[in-house]
């Protein structure tokens, strides 16, 4: 089953979906500065553009571009920017 889902006004947007018995979302990414929170543990890989993420308790932002990925730990979270136009990811979420 498919769910379409909208966050910060639509500056985020993702269709979630199961595959290999594990939930994924996947979506585009908006130019503006999100911050997410996390349940289960994620891994998501930058499917085209490049992103900008500063994990929970980091200093620095990091640059994630086209072919890349980032894993996110569970009950944590992220901040995340769209750098130079949307980009778009796959979310993979790694526990239950």
């Amino acid at each position: 089953m498919l769910k379409h889902n909208s966050y910060f006004d639509g500056g985020v947007q993702s269709v979630a979906f199961e595959r290999n018995g594990l939930r994924a979302t996947v979506g585009v990414i908006a130019p503006g500065e999100f911050h997410f929170n996390t349940g289960a543990a994620e891994r998501m890989s930058v499917i085209s553009g490049q992103l900008s993420v500063k994990l929970a308790g980091a200093a620095e932002w990091q640059a994630f571009p086209a072919g890349t990925y980032f894993e996110v730990a569970a009950n944590s979270g992220f901040d995340v920017r769209a750098v130079g136009g949307p980009a778009a990811y796959l979310c993979e979420f790694l526990g239950s």
